[in-house]
């Protein structure tokens, strides 16, 4: 039945860069059932930047950024001859994995996690040019903003009023209405973490390590490439990536 794999020679285009993204299935159900913090759970953001950091490790890509539930990874070599089917079916699973095994290590969410519904996620291959990367994470990071605005308003609404209630305040509300409802409330986004504005980066980054020769026994420096998760990113631009990512 060989014949019936129709998708499975479906491979990525050999001149572009590929983003891999995966996204949570349903995790707005699991961050009701583990009763996550609103609007930001440190505990699950930390979860999915292990887990992150596991799939760095794994894949060694160019890139990884996370915010919310979903992670966009930047291959630097693309693994499996480039078979989408494959490339998509192992990423979404080792990710699983990975959350699970982290998730399952916390002890106030074991119980719990064993009643819920299986972890899973959905990748998808993403194939673009140099400059299309950059726009492409200028893009999930606005998007990132964007949920931190919304995710902000609304659960600061949900302190005095219903959920009915506070969709209805919300509807078209513009940004600086968004910002006066959250100024109202004594709440000022430019002083929170930059995690929440701006999402979470890995990538590896050159450090200095100290050794001892052998032979002369004296001590030498030599460099090592660390992967690094980034709290602090700046806003994502040409620079940026140039530098830290080394896009060519």
């Amino acid at each position: 039945m060989k014949e019936c794999e129709i998708f499975s020679s479906l491979k990525v285009p050999c001149t572009s860069n590929i983003v891999i993204r995966l996204d949570g299935r349903n995790f707005s159900q699991l961050s009701r059932k583990l009763e996550f913090e609103k609007p930001y759970d440190i505990e699950f953001v930390e979860i999915l930047s292990e887990a992150s950091y596991n799939l760095f490790k794994e894949f060694n890509p160019r890139f990884i950024y996370t915010f919310s539930d979903e992670i966009s990874m930047l291959l630097k070599d693309v693994p499996f001859g480039g078979r989408v089917e494959k490339i998509d079916s192992v990423m979404a699973s080792f990710l699983s994995g990975a959350f699970t095994r982290e998730i399952m290590g916390k002890d106030k969410y074991y119980e719990i996690f064993k009643e819920i519904t299986p972890i899973s996620f959905d990748s998808r291959v993403i194939p673009l040019s140099n400059k299309g990367v950059i726009t492409y994470f200028q893009e999930r990071q606005m998007e990132a903003w964007r949920n931190c605005l919304n995710g902000y308003s609304y659960w600061t609404l949900r302190k005095k009023h219903s959920k009915t209630e506070a969709m209805k305040i919300l509807h078209k509300k513009k940004s600086k209405q968004l910002h006066d409802i959250l100024f109202y409330e004594g709440i000022n986004l430019a002083m929170k973490p930059a995690w929440q504005k701006r999402g979470i980066g890995l990538y590896k980054k050159k450090i200095q390590v100290e050794g001892l020769n052998p032979l002369s026994q004296e001590k030498v420096k030599s460099e090592r490439e660390k992967i690094t998760i980034d709290w602090k990113l700046p806003r994502f631009d040409k620079r940026f990536f140039l530098e830290k990512i080394l896009l060519e």
